[in-house]
């Protein structure tokens, strides 16, 4: 018997303080939602509304964290290229 394991998505919001936050989760939809309404990352308290600008798709925990940890580390400029370069609502069109 064969199991079906939930991806991992890598994503970057917005903030409302021109700030970008990045984070990983199985479920981008409900992340997002969380972080809008407070529940989410210390970091995007305060900083809402946030807006989904940037994801990625990965098979394991470990692939995903290991690129957050990437996107985590570049600069401003860098996380600007890597969102302009991207179409976040793509990511979930069937």
């Amino acid at each position: 018997m064969t199991t079906t394991r939930s991806p991992y998505y890598v994503y970057v919001l917005h903030c409302s303080d021109d700030t970008f936050y990045t984070g990983y989760t199985t479920d981008v939809e409900r992340r997002v939602r969380e972080h809008d309404a407070g529940d989410g990352a210390k970091y995007t308290r305060g900083r809402t509304p946030v807006e989904l600008v940037h994801v990625e798709t990965f098979d394991s925990q470990s692939a995903a964290m290991s690129r957050e940890y990437e996107i985590k580390q570049f600069s401003r400029a860098e996380k600007e290229r890597l969102v302009e370069s991207s179409d976040a609502e793509a990511a979930f069109e069937t």
